[in-house]
This record gives C-alpha cells, structure tokens and sequence, in this order.
C-alpha cells in the first residue's frame, strides 16, 4: 500500500509542476519584442534618418545595381 501513496504522491507533485510550468509560459515575457538599450538608440537614429530623407528604399537600391 505504500507504493500506492508514494505514485499518488508523486502524481500530485506532477499536477502542481505542470500548473507552475504553464503558469510561467504564460507570463513570461518574448524577448524578441524587448529593445536592448543599444537598439532603442539605433532605432532613433534610424527614425531620425528616415525624417531627414537620408534613407534609400529597396526599390531604389535593386534599380542602381541594374544600371551597373
């Protein structure tokens, strides 16, 4: 009878594991949707570039390399 509980016991401490397991996946944070300290800064520049007309588009870029 000792078995039974010790599987009982076990089974249970599975249950609580899989309830944390999928507490925790559904509060944890994406990291790909976090900006790192270093990429907000580039995402500025890069805004303030693209205000300032000092980008090229895809388009422009695949259309010089033809005319070479």
């Amino acid at each position: 009878m000792q078995e039974i509980s010790d599987v009982s016991k076990i089974y249970e401490a599975l249950i609580e594991l899989k309830k944390e397991v999928d507490f925790i996946k559904n509060h944890m944070i994406d990291i790909d949707v976090v900006l790192t300290q270093g990429e907000n800064v580039e995402l500025v520049e890069s805004l303030n570039d693209l205000k300032a007309g000092k980008v090229f588009s895809l388009e422009d870029i695949k259309k010089d390399r033809e005319n070479v």
